[in-house]
This record gives C-alpha cells, sequence and structure tokens, in this order.
C-alpha cells in the first residue's frame, strides 16, 4: 500500500508538471497506457510524501525496540533470563510502479525491524545456601521436559514436587542421564557435585549414601539459533542438535540471575524515547509546513 500511494503520488506530480500551471493534466488512459498510475486511480486517496513514510518506518522500529527493552526490564529477576536485542537495516524500495521516474527518485531507504537476538553470556552467580538450587558454570544447559517436549534452561531454581520428582519452578520434570531424577520420602542431606551427580542419605541412616541420578547438561554447536519458548527455556530448532557436556560444572547452593543490564536497558530507553520524540516534532512540522504551503497556495491575488 506504502509503495502503490508513492508510485501515485509521483505519477501525479509529473503529469501535473507536463500540463504546466493552469492546464488540464494528462488524460486517465494516456497515463494507463504508459504505465502510469491514472489520476482517476488517485481520487479520494491521500498520497503520503517520502518524508513521512521514512518517519514512519523509523518510528515502528523505534517502538519494536521499546518492547524488547520493557520485556528485558520486566525480567530483571528472573532467574536464568538471557537479554535480547534488535537489529535494523536498512530497506531500499523496490522499483517505482511508473517506471519513467529520474534515477534520485527510484529508490528510497526506510529502516527494517530485522530480528532479534539473545544475549547468551552468562548472568550474575548468587549464593543461596538452598541444596535444591543449582546453577551451571559454563556454556552448558539443563535438560527439562515439558509438555511440548524436550527443552533446555539455565534456571536452576529446582523443588521437588509431591511425587518426589526433581523439577523447575513451573513445574517441568529435571531429567538425568536416565530420565527423571525421583526421591524417596525419607531422603534428607541431598548433595550434588560439580559433575551433576545427585546423592542423598536415606533415612537416620548417616552412614548409607544413595545416588538419585546425575542431571544431564548439555551444550550445541550452534547456542545463538537457540529459540526462546516461554520462561527462562530454549527450544533448539531443527539442525541444532544438544550434545553432552563434560566441561561444564554444577554449583550447588547457588543460582545464576538474569544478564540483564539495567543500567545500559535504563539508557536504552531514554534514547529511544527522545528518537521516537523527535521524529514526531520533525514530522509535525512536515506537516505544518505543507499545511501553510498549501493555504498560501489557495489565496485567491485581490488585484
Amino acid at each position: 500500500m506504502i509503495f502503490h500511494i508513492f508510485a501515485g503520488w509521483h505519477s501525479r506530480c509529473k503529469a501535473l508538471a507536463a500540463a504546466g500551471l493552469g492546464e488540464p493534466a494528462a488524460s486517465d488512459a494516456v497515463d494507463a497506457g504508459l504505465g502510469r498510475v491514472g489520476l482517476t486511480e488517485l481520487k479520494g486517496e491521500l498520497p503520503m510524501q517520502n518524508a513521512l513514510l521514512v518517519g514512519l518506518s523509523r518510528q515502528v522500529a523505534l517502538a519494536r525496540e521499546m518492547d524488547v527493552i520493557a520485556n528485558n526490564l520486566a525480567n530483571m529477576n528472573t532467574s536464568g533470563f538471557k537479554a535480547d536485542g534488535t537489529v535494523f537495516e536498512e530497506f531500499i524500495s523496490p522499483t517505482a510502479r511508473a517506471d519513467n521516474f529520474p534515477a534520485a527518485d527510484r529508490r528510497i531507504s526506510f529502516v527494517h525491524d530485522r530480528a532479534t537476538w539473545m544475549d547468551l553470556g552468562q548472568g550474575p552467580l548468587e549464593r543461596t545456601g538452598n541444596p535444591l538450587d543449582v546453577a551451571v558454570n559454563g556454556k552448558g544447559y539443563l535438560t527439562v521436559q515439558t509438555p511440548r517436549g524436550e527443552r533446555y534452561t539455565r534456571n536452576g531454581a529446582l523443588q521437588i514436587n509431591n511425587s518426589g520428582e526433581l523439577v523447575t519452578a513451573e513445574g517441568f520434570q529435571v531429567m538425568g542421564e536416565s530420565g527423571p531424577i525421583t526421591f524417596q520420602p525419607k531422603d534428607r542431606n541431598i548433595a550434588i557435585s560439580p559433575d551433576g551427580t545427585i546423592s542423598v542419605r536415606e533415612g537416620n541412616n548417616a552412614q548409607t549414601e544413595s545416588q538419585r541420578g546425575q542431571l544431564r547438561l548439555v551444550s550445541f554447536d550452534q547456542p545463538g539459533r537457540l529459540q526462546k519458548d516461554g520462561t527462562g527455556v530454549f527450544l533448539a530448532p531443527a539442525g541444532v542438535t544438544p550434545q553432552a557436556d563434560k566441561l561444564s560444572r554444577v554449583m550447588q547452593g547457588t543460582i545464576e540471575k538474569s544478564n540483564v543490564r539495567s543500567v545500559i536497558e535504563m539508557t536504552r530507553m531514554i534514547e529511544v524515547t527522545r528518537s521516537y520524540t523527535h521524529i514526531a516534532n520533525i514530522l509535525s512540522q512536515h506537516a505544518d509546513l505543507r499545511r501553510t504551503s498549501i493555504e498560501k497556495l489557495s489565496e485567491v491575488p485581490t488585484s
């Protein structure tokens, strides 16, 4: 729709210029025959100028960036959360519909919201003292089972459900090397070693130590291709295969916080707000200038 109006606006300008001031423009049939937009086709439409379109494209991109920043700030205290960023690029309009423009009028640069990206850097580690809290020191991920299938997380705020299963805060089963990890009602003194092995003391016998499994840690050759799939969990798309991670270490009684840098995000929010306001002022001034020009041109000479 934008490019249709853009082409029509330029075609109308050329038709009026060719006709001369005070003279009728070329007929719509002639315009259509030359591949240009006919004037009849423009009736009832309000053509937009290039400056308005370019400014609008930038405002749309800034609104998207503000959404990303707001989501980062909202998850500033979410354990294991990874901050998002935005990627913008120049979008050059395709060939205009009317094919007889000068070269300078054929291509216009707009702002295009291309994609978002994840900052997979490790967040700060916080000591909690809770034996079920774990942090993965390295590039590995915990494996969890969700209703949508196998997923991966860095959020190590774990707990035991009513069935004795080790689960995440959302209730997803934490997977071990041999499947879900389950505790017995009388298990106590839970210990998690750096390689993820979970051992307990059974009942009142302080001498008997039993293992309940080993946390399944995985890593990826292309972690940047992981996709967020809910709160703190990631989906491995087709072509991204998890591999056993023997290098990452598990830290018991510690949790990884969000890697969102609040000061930087607040600074970005201020910058985006100022840019959006600045563009809005420019577009408003442009509209006022156009309105004033129309009013001046419509005045009837008194002499």
